[in-house]
């Protein structure tokens, strides 16, 4: 069965339902997660509201990603495996944030990490059957989200660094925090 010209590769009521769910909260995280990373300024507020959003999103895609796998495991153990990837990050970023570990260097890169994790699951499920990306080698789509993805994290870092710097240079304390 096809949707939209991708091809759906079960049309069990079952792989179907988990299918839909795993759609929407992709559509979700990658919105709020794109949200989060615009914000402009960090810290409470809307970066917050939309950073829980993405963890939600995530793992509601993490757990359904599971289920699909599962239900295809030959074919898609890959798929599992970047989900379960893409869940520790995230977990590890949030509980970075959570616990306070010094600096935003772990949380930036686990939030990040998942992001990136997340389209390069979507790209190597999906990359053969899109427009543009059906002309490249397989190989794109599991490097493009981190070439693009990981000079973006470095970015962050190195901004989230140097306001820190800023701040204990000035004797205040980060605005990130």
């Amino acid at each position: 069965m096809d949707v939209f010209g991708i091809h759906v590769p079960s049309t069990t009521p079952v792989f179907l339902a988990f299918l839909a769910v795993h759609v929407l909260a992709a559509l979700v995280a990658v919105v709020s997660g794109a949200a989060a990373m615009l914000v402009r300024r960090k810290g409470r507020g809307r970066h917050t509201r939309f950073g829980t959003m993405y963890f939600s999103a995530i793992c509601t895609v993490a757990a359904t990603a599971t289920a699909l796998a599962v239900m295809r495991l030959r074919e898609d153990y890959h798929l599992l495996l970047l989900g379960v990837l893409a869940l520790v990050l995230a977990v590890t970023g949030r509980e970075a944030r959570r616990r306070h570990w010094p600096g935003d260097t772990v949380h930036i890169a686990g939030m990040g990490g998942s992001y990136v994790v997340m389209l390069t699951a979507f790209y190597v499920d999906n990359g053969s059957q899109l427009p543009v990306w059906d002309r490249l080698p397989t190989i794109a789509y599991w490097l493009t989200p981190v070439l693009v993805g990981a000079p973006l994290m470095w970015q962050a870092i190195s901004r989230a660094r140097h306001r820190a710097a800023l701040a204990t240079d000035h004797g205040v304390r980060s605005p990130t925090r």
